[in-house]
């Protein structure tokens, strides 16, 4: 064998793909070929040098106008889909056309009447209009009294307490019986007619028409979508497709396809043109692969543009604001976005989705004024009028400014089809500032309710690709480090047993309940019966104050130095091996008497730092010296995440919005990283708008939005700088290179997505 080749081994490995046996790579100074071996013999810098060489040719035919080659970003259309809005337009523009992201498809009658998903809390119906959740104390004006047992009250009355603590603190009066005096205003009030040639702002309806759909604004103008035989959907919802609108993923690409084309139409972009025009994408930061993948084909494929790129959401508000390093919270309709941004690169790990929005404050506020006698009483949410009526409400009166909160009136109108408008009076006090604390309070959002119905999209599966891009662990890969640090206290720390010989076992098994707080363990002894491997179980919020209760409290060593403490992986047979072993030795009364008290002993805190630090001590008899047993410290072993089945995306979005920012600063690294992205909270998206709101988040160096620049478009301005820029041409995918690599092709160009 000539020198300098190794001998090929012999792979003894399980769990192969084949049986074929791969040899090994050839030694490299044996090989004299160039072949691949520098980046211009990549197919990226082939189809780079390509499309160089054609950009030549047409320069030098003259086919291209002066106007085209002077102005830059006007053959590249930046598109953001986002749940309640449509931003699209030229990067050359100053601000992107801005659409509701609605389709009004004609149907076969019959037709089924819109419905409304409830998000939010609601009283009980004999306490649903024009009464008090909460009642002020005599003597104390900022104390606050639950009004009933209903659980809405109380959860109303948690938040009404943490406004009064503020106000206490900023010493801000509290007006006494505020809600019973806009109760009686609200009851009595009587609308104003007013002539329609009177109002400026009169809708046209859509009575009648043949059209096979309206998108956009038109789709909110039929009158009666039930009896004209149209059915009303908003295709996307929360960073992903509306799976509970549509019976089929096909009907959901097809919407999506006819809003872009009529959006596109409507900046004069024509269908025979989007060969002609680039587009970069906006995605949502922690998006899922399925819907990019399907984003991209009605794009490239369905409607044939020239090329294409993707941009995250949080990346493009920087680029959009212009910095470079930012903690970006993009608050949305549905959802709010969370990541951490590092020199032009979004931080993987701090990525979080919070599932509450704009949605949730203006359902909220609806709930709040209906408990004070809503004037308008022929209200539904699911018509689009009714809610356009509390979403005008939500952006003239809420705020998160203490100051703001006073016993004021407001008027507003209601304009419905085939009746003329009317004019409206309504008293209003804490409900304009309690309404928006449900971000911060998420206790009154039914998050199992919001997401009942959706379905995941789903795919043949391709053992190609689940090679090449997928890594091994994909649970990793599917949470983030956040998402984790946020969902902790769900899953169980178990110790591990420490054996001394002279202790007689105990006959009493202990089942072990997770940790909820730094290095705290909970044992709750159970009878001797239960198995070792029964089930563990999360520990609820209602055992979390007891916890905290008895962890100051001494600690017998004797629980803790049993052996009978097993991890997640002991089998049955381990257990019945104890059992044995115990029934083997010589009967003892202390051993006795102390399993009989562990039966009934109510939980117990082990506290691992006294431990450390405490010397053990163990039960003896009466009469006997107390040997003393070199103790090693315990050490907690984390039990692997996948084995317990919780959705720890879903559980980490009903976080506090002020905690989901900590957390995520913490995913980034250390103090100084936290420090660095706390201090510059970049508050992006419509709910933004909301007055106090980066007050209320109480960073100290927040980084609102340019004042010209309009906070919900900022990421759709980022699209258009990158879009712009010179270093965009090494970021475009052709149709050729999406059919040969798919996904991956999109990673390997886009390289800043994370």
């Amino acid at each position: 064998m000539p020198r300098g080749i190794p001998n090929a081994k012999r792979d003894e490995s399980a769990l192969r793909y084949t049986s074929f046996h791969v040899p090994l790579a050839l030694n490299p100074k044996h090989v004299g070929s160039t072949y691949l071996k520098s980046d211009s013999q990549t197919h990226w810098s082939r189809n780079i040098l390509r499309a160089h060489r054609s950009r030549i040719a047409v320069d030098e035919a003259g086919t291209s106008t002066p106007a085209e080659q002077a102005r830059r970003g006007s053959k590249v259309v930046v598109i953001h889909p986002g749940s309640r809005f449509l931003r699209i337009g030229r990067a050359s523009d100053v601000t992107p056309l801005t659409i509701p992201n609605v389709i009004a498809r004609k149907q076969t009658p019959p037709v089924s009447a819109p419905t409304y998903v409830q998000g939010v809390s609601r009283p009980k119906e004999d306490r649903q209009r024009a009464t008090p959740s909460t009642t002020a104390p005599s003597g104390d004006e900022y104390g606050v009294n639950v009004a009933s047992d209903d659980p809405f009250d109380a959860k109303v009355a948690a938040i009404t307490v943490s406004l009064r603590d503020r106000m206490r603190f900023y010493k801000l009066r509290v007006t006494p019986n505020a809600g019973t005096i806009a109760t009686a205003f609200n009851e009595q009030f009587k609308p104003e007619i007013i002539p329609e040639m009177n109002d400026p702002y009169r809708v046209d309806w859509i009575t009648s028409t043949d059209e096979p759909y309206l998108v956009g604004e038109k789709a909110l103008r039929v009158a009666d979508p039930e009896q004209m035989g149209y059915v009303i959907r908003w295709p996307i919802y929360g960073g992903n497709f509306n799976t509970r609108d549509y019976p089929s993923k096909q009907m959901i690409y097809n919407d999506i396809e006819a809003i872009f084309r009529d959006a596109l139409l409507q900046k004069g972009i024509e269908p025979s043109a989007y060969k002609e025009y680039s587009v970069v994408l906006i995605i949502p930061d922690y998006y899922d692969r399925l819907y990019v993948e399907a984003l991209v084909k009605i794009l490239i494929i369905d409607m044939g543009f020239k090329q294409f790129c993707a941009q995250q959401e949080s990346l493009a508000a920087t680029y959009g604001a212009g910095i470079s390093n930012a903690c970006v919270v993009d608050m949305g309709a549905v959802k709010t976005s969370i990541a951490c941004v590092d020199d032009g690169l979004v931080v993987a790990d701090t990525r979080m989705v919070l599932s509450m929005g704009g949605n949730d404050i203006t359902e909220f506020l609806y709930v709040l004024f209906e408990k004070i006698g809503f004037p308008y009483r022929d209200i539904d949410l699911a018509r689009s009028y009714d809610w356009n009526v509390i979403e005008d409400l939500k952006a003239r009166l809420c705020t998160l400014a203490e100051g703001d909160v006073a016993l004021n009136l407001y008027d507003f109108s209601v304009r419905r089809p085939g009746e003329p408008t009317e004019k409206y009076g309504l008293r209003a006090y804490d409900e304009i500032i309690l309404s928006p604390m449900c971000l911060f309070e998420p206790r009154v959002i039914e998050f199992e309710r919001k997401r009942a119905g959706m379905r995941f999209l789903t795919r043949a599966p391709d053992m190609a690709e689940e090679m090449v891009e997928q890594s091994s662990d994909k649970f990793t890969e599917r949470y983030t480090q956040a998402m984790l640090i946020s969902t902790q206290h769900l899953f169980p720390v178990l110790v591990p047993a420490v054996s001394i010989e002279p202790v007689p076992l105990l006959t009493t098994p202990v089942a072990q309940t997770p940790a909820t707080e730094g290095q705290s363990l909970a044992v709750t002894p159970v009878p001797a019966s239960t198995s070792a491997t029964a089930p563990v179980t999360p520990v609820g919020e209602d055992t979390l104050a007891d916890k905290k209760e008895a962890k100051d409290e001494d600690v017998e060593m004797a629980d803790a130095a049993a052996p009978t403490a097993e991890t997640s992986a002991t089998s049955n047979s381990g257990a019945d091996d104890a059992k044995s072993r115990s029934s083997s030795k010589p009967a003892d009364p202390a051993a006795s008497t102390t399993s009989t008290k562990a039966a009934d002993a109510p939980v117990e805190i082990i506290d691992v730092d006294e431990l450390e630090s405490k010397p053990a001590t163990t039960p003896t008899p009466a009469g006997q010296p107390q040997a003393q047993h070199p103790v090693a410290p315990p050490t907690l072993i984390p039990i692997g995440y996948r084995a317990f089945n919780l959705d720890v995306s879903f559980e980490a979005s009903k976080l506090p919005l002020d905690v989901a920012i900590f957390n995520s600063a913490r995913a980034a690294g250390g103090d100084e990283k936290i420090r660095k992205y706390l201090q510059a909270v970049l508050v992006v998206g419509g709910t933004a708008l909301v007055p106090g709101m980066a007050h209320a988040l109480e960073s100290s160096a927040d980084h609102p939005a340019p004042k010209d620049v309009d906070p919900r478009a900022l990421a759709w301005k980022g699209g258009a700088v990158l879009g712009k820029m010179d270093g965009v041409g090494d970021l475009w995918v052709a149709p050729a290179d999406w059919e040969v690599f798919g996904m991956r092709a999109l990673k390997e160009r886009c390289f800043f997505l994370t």
